[in-house]
């Protein structure tokens, strides 16, 4: 099951259940967003609040939610275990993608990423609405780890043994420049892979990118990159990578080891 779908597929799925996750890092909720607008029927999830636990000494920027807290958010948004999910984002994917890699690893198989985001939708004709929906509450459960998944030990043996690949900016992975962490560098080991050069506008593209890379591991700077990469690995119709998902917000809280510049 191809995870990207066009805005013309969103439309015509029927009962399936829509998620607003607009998030700007950094910045204010988007609640007035969505209140100015939303794909008919979609309930808002903020990323930060309902699909990553909170940020600790520990785990990073976005580590993964408590299982029971992430199962009552579903629930509340009229998700079963085996409901249609679609997930949509303003269209650079990052917050879309984590989404979709959570409800994932969460257990969920039938969910859906809108490729381009709100403006696809809204440039194909298709209509919004200002109303938040009402639903009824689902029984989804939770089963944490339908995905693979890293910390920081699996990460270091991962870069010793096969391929991690770090997908920041380059002259962030090369420690010239980190806006977000307290350290600059990358894990020793780590090739860099910049998620900023996928197109996921053509699978044929993304295949030939990732093929070469199919036995990879991804981290970032706190696994809402990495999770990005993650769908664009899967949308090319290769198997969906391990993630560490504390990536390197939670390597650098642990003091660990850092390297700098290009690797050899």
């Amino acid at each position: 099951m191809r995870p990207l779908i066009d805005a013309d597929q969103a439309a015509a799925q029927a009962g399936a259940v829509r998620l607003d996750v607009r998030w700007t890092l950094g910045g204010p909720s988007r609640e007035a967003d969505y209140a100015a607008g939303h794909l008919p029927g979609a309930a808002r999830l903020d990323l930060d609040r309902d699909v990553c636990g909170p940020a600790g000494p520990v785990g990073g920027r976005h580590p993964l939610p408590e299982p029971e807290a992430l199962q009552a958010v579903l629930r509340a948004a009229g998700i079963d275990d085996d409901t249609t999910v679609l997930v949509y984002d303003d269209g650079d994917l990052m917050a879309a993608a984590r989404t979709w890699w959570t409800l994932r690893w969460a257990g969920l198989e039938d969910v859906h990423v809108l490729r381009g985001g709100l403006k696809a939708w809204t440039d194909a004709g298709l209509p919004l609405e200002t109303q938040a929906p009402q639903p009824r509450e689902g029984a989804v459960t939770v089963r944490p780890g339908s995905l693979p998944v890293l910390d920081a030990e699996d990460a270091a043996a991962w870069a010793d043994e096969r391929e991690l690949v770090d997908v920041r900016a380059p002259e962030r992975y090369r420690g010239e420049f980190e806006p977000m962490d307290p350290v600059a560098g990358h894990v020793p080991g780590a090739v860099n892979l910049f998620l900023g050069e996928d197109d996921f506008a053509d699978v044929v593209r993304l295949r030939e990118r990732y093929a070469p890379h199919a036995d990879a591991a991804f981290y970032c700077g706190s696994g809402v990159g990495a999770a990005r990469t993650a769908l664009a690995v899967t949308a090319a119709g290769l198997p969906t990578p391990p993630v560490y998902i504390g990536s390197w917000s939670d390597w650098v809280s642990q003091g660990r080891e850092v390297a700098r510049g290009e690797e050899r």
